[in-house]
Parts: C-alpha cells; sequence; structure tokens
C-alpha cells in the first residue's frame, strides 16, 4: 500500500514537472528562447492613419499597405493623448498621462517625466531576460534610454540613417541566444525646420522637409475638417511626401525581417503617436487627432497574421498588456490598458464599449478630457483657451480649417459632443441640443466616472506645470 502511494505520488510529480516544463517554468535557455517572441516596434511621429490601408486614397504607401495585407490592421486604433510625449508614456507603460506623469511635453522647459516609480516596456522585457536596444527618438522621459530598460541606444532619428542603423541592430540581436526587444522611433513625418530661404523664416517648419520632396503623383485628398485651398494643398503633397519616405524605410524592415528568418517567433508592430500635424488634428481630441495607426503581424501565432481586420475600440494602453501576454510575463499590477491577445487568439474578449482621450498640457495648457462610444464623443474643455492649438509651427499657418469659421476670434465651449457616425469630422457640436440631452447627459457621467476612478488632478483643479516649480524656485534664491 505504502509502495502504491509511493509511485502514484512519483507519477503525480513527475505529471506536474511535464506541466510547468510545457509551460517554460523550468524550460531551458534555448526552449524559452523559442516560447518567448521577438518583439519589434516601428514607430513614427505624426501619422495618425494618413495611410492608403486607411481610407487615403492620394498617399503611396504599398509597403505598410502590404504589411497590413499579411497582418493584422486595427481600424480603430486611438492614443490616450494626442500629444508627443504624453502618448508615448502611455504606451509604454499602459497608463493614461494624468496618472504615468508625462501630462506634457518632456524636453525643455516643458520638464515632464515619467514618475519615478513607473515602470516602462524596455525595463520590463529586460527584467524578464530580453535585450533590449532603442534606436532614435526616446520622447517619453528626459531621463534618457537607462530609464527606460534599453541596453543600449543608437541616437539617429530620421528615419534612413535610423533604419540603417536599427537593421545593423537586427542581424546581430537575431545572432544571439536571448530574446530580443528592438524599437526604432523615428521624426518624419513630423514638421521639421527649414532654413532661412525665399518666403521662409528662420527657423520655420514645414513638410515635408528639407531633405525631402511632396509627393502629389496620386493627386490630394483633401479631408472634410481643412478647407480645400492652395495652402492645405501645399502641405497635404508634403505630408504625403514624407509619409511615402517613412514607408519606404518600412519596406526595408520588413524585407530584413523576412531575410533573417524572424517572421514565424517575432512580433513585429508598426504605429505612431497620434494624428498628423495638421490644425484639429494633433493636439486636438477630435478623431484626426486621437486616431493612430496599429498594424502588427506575429507569423507564427494563429489569428495574428492572414490580412485581419478588427473594427473593435482599442487604445494604446491596450499594447503594453498585449505584448506580455504574448511574452507570458506578467503585467504590473498598475496597468491600466486591457490585453487584446484573447481577441487575435480566438478566447473570450470583452471589447472596450468606451475609449478615453485627454489633453493637458502641449505648447500651452490646455486641459481637456473626452470619451467616446460606438457612435458618439463628448469633450470636455476645462479652460476658455483657442478652440484648438495649431501645431503647425508657423506664425501664418498655411492650411484652415472648415470650422470654426474665424479660429482666432473662437474659444472652448464647455462640452462638444458630436455623433460620429453622420458627422465623421465633428463639425457639428449637439452639446446645447435637447433632443439630444440624454446622450450627453449618459456620456457626461460616463467620463466624470472615469476621471475619478483614476484620480485624474483635474478633478480637484488646475494642473501645475515643472516650469511653474521651477520658476518659483528660481523667485526665491
Amino acid at each position: 500500500m505504502i509502495l502504491e502511494i509511493r509511485v502514484g505520488m512519483v507519477h503525480g510529480l513527475a505529471g506536474v514537472c511535464c506541466a510547468l516544463c510545457f509551460h517554460g517554468v523550468c524550460a531551458p535557455p534555448e526552449q524559452e528562447k523559442n516560447a518567448r517572441p521577438n518583439i519589434v516596434m516601428f514607430h513614427c511621429h505624426d501619422l495618425g492613419q494618413y495611410l492608403h490601408c486607411y481610407g487615403v486614397k492620394t498617399v503611396q504607401t504599398p509597403n505598410l499597405d502590404k504589411f497590413a495585407e499579411q497582418g493584422v490592421r486595427f481600424a480603430r486604433s486611438f492614443c490616450a493623448q494626442s500629444g508627443c510625449s504624453p502618448s508615448r508614456a502611455a504606451l509604454f507603460t499602459g497608463r493614461y498621462p494624468h496618472n504615468n506623469g508625462v501630462m506634457g511635453l518632456t524636453h525643455a522647459n516643458f520638464g515632464w517625466d515619467l514618475n519615478h516609480d513607473e515602470k516602462h516596456l524596455a525595463q520590463i522585457l529586460k527584467h524578464a531576460g530580453y535585450t533590449t536596444v532603442a534606436v532614435g527618438v526616446i520622447h517619453e522621459t528626459r531621463s534618457g534610454p537607462k530609464r527606460c530598460g534599453y541596453d543600449k541606444h543608437v541616437p539617429k532619428n530620421l528615419a534612413e540613417e535610423g533604419t540603417t542603423a536599427a537593421l545593423a541592430e537586427l542581424k546581430r540581436l537575431s545572432s544571439g541566444s536571448q530574446p530580443f526587444y528592438l524599437f526604432a522611433g523615428f521624426t518624419e513625418p513630423h514638421r521639421m525646420r527649414y532654413p532661412k530661404g525665399p518666403g521662409r523664416l528662420q527657423g520655420g517648419h514645414g513638410l515635408p522637409g528639407p531633405h525631402l520632396l511632396p509627393d502629389s503623383t496620386l493627386g490630394v485628398d483633401v479631408p472634410g475638417y481643412l478647407k480645400d485651398t492652395p495652402g492645405t494643398r501645399e502641405e497635404l503633397a508634403g505630408l504625403q511626401g514624407a509619409v511615402k519616405h517613412i514607408d519606404e524605410q518600412f519596406g526595408r524592415w520588413a524585407r530584413s525581417i523576412q531575410e533573417l528568418g524572424l517572421e514565424t517567433n517575432t512580433l513585429f508592430i508598426a504605429t505612431t503617436d497620434h494624428g498628423v500635424a495638421m490644425p484639429r488634428a494633433k493636439c486636438s481630441l477630435y478623431e484626426p487627432g486621437l486616431a493612430v495607426m496599429l498594424l502588427l503581424r506575429h507569423g507564427g501565432r494563429q489569428g495574428w497574421h492572414g490580412g485581419i481586420v478588427r473594427n473593435e475600440m482599442v487604445s494604446n494602453i491596450d499594447v503594453l498588456p498585449t505584448i506580455l501576454e504574448v511574452a507570458g510575463i506578467p503585467a504590473p499590477p498598475n496597468v491600466q490598458g486591457r490585453s487584446f491577445a484573447p481577441l487575435l487568439d480566438g478566447g473570450f474578449y470583452k471589447p472596450n464599449t468606451m475609449i478615453f482621450g485627454e489633453l493637458t498640457y502641449h505648447d500651452y495648457y490646455d486641459p481637456q478630457r473626452s470619451v467616446r462610444d460606438e457612435r458618439y464623443k463628448l469633450i470636455a474643455n476645462f479652460s476658455s483657451a483657442p478652440s484648438f492649438q495649431d501645431p503647425s509651427q508657423q506664425w501664418r499657418p498655411k492650411s484652415d480649417v472648415a470650422v470654426p469659421e474665424f479660429p482666432a476670434q473662437a474659444y472652448h465651449p464647455h462640452l462638444e459632443m458630436y455623433d460620429l457616425e453622420n458627422d465623421p469630422w465633428e463639425q457639428h457640436n449637439l452639446a446645447e441640443s435637447q433632443e439630444w440631452a440624454h446622450v450627453k447627459t449618459r456620456l457626461a457621467r460616463s467620463l466624470c466616472k472615469h476621471m475619478t476612478d483614476t484620480r485624474d488632478p483635474l478633478v480637484k483643479g488646475a494642473v501645475m506645470s515643472p516650469q511653474h516649480a521651477t520658476t518659483m524656485k528660481l523667485l526665491r534664491e
């Protein structure tokens, strides 16, 4: 009887051990490497969803379109904030900007930074055994790449030189014995500084950049939130030239991953921070500011390739927990995003019924919060600032918006509400209409609850900038 019990215990322990090894708990290093995918992220400034595969027919993006045809495209993907640093901080922490500490730009006197205890994606992956490398733009912290958890950083910010450096790193990493995370962030299609010349101000910014040419080969499609003027068409042609350049560099990435045999064990993600740098897009909570490209492919995982289009609403705070779930790494308990891995794997997934957006600081203090559901959006404005922050970086913008008619004389109302189904460009504010009062009340309650539940500092009052504290310190010296 004792012998039978002992034999049973041995068989039971063997079964448990086999189960643990199957799940990678006691797997040797090589098996663990094969079980955990490499993570490669291609990221650029100010792209929004300005791609042919997202419906912009006059922009040439054959490489990103092909990637979408071979992978997964999220048709309704949004950023948490439509400003550079806050959006990136949300992406790399899985937390809203008002929670992770980056409510404005991190460089110069803007001075925002991640909270001391915030965990960056690269930190989490490095702790789990990944080799971590970054190339190009790191704009989610002012404390440098080591703060983020990168083993190595190559400061090549322009897309062409950065891609050359990144592909050299990709080749090196692919020959190693550890799974790796390679991030690359590029400046284009951000507006770029031009030297002084005819018709240009010294240091003026514009599109596509002094090293690129505009592209109107397929014409210029003017979106409904902009007026169809010569200046708008000129800038959109410049934007198309910059996006075409980014697409050409992305094509080099896709070919290299294929040539190195990495497709079956690499999660390859292409995304951006926020909308294009046109008025009423970037730095606004309208759809052209919050909607972002999100394309991905994992050739060795069913449901993660094959030209799939997902229409569920996702936020960029959902990306970090998704990556960690695929890698078999627990997400930090304070992560606010929700993994969409079960959605692609065919498991149980409850789609987001609401997406929240925010803006606190960019060029200046302009506190706004938004909530949208499947059809309607509510925007709450907490200051009487101008109706939108203009990201043109020019004293005299070339592009004009359709609404408001006179931007220089237009200021925020308290609330804005839009029917996105019938008014996709958000031209008709329904917030004061009694016919839609029940929708406004429902969305307002949801937004207020979200702000309260996430301890948004706006609930208690105005948010002071880092410059405020620095200036007071200087006055007291």
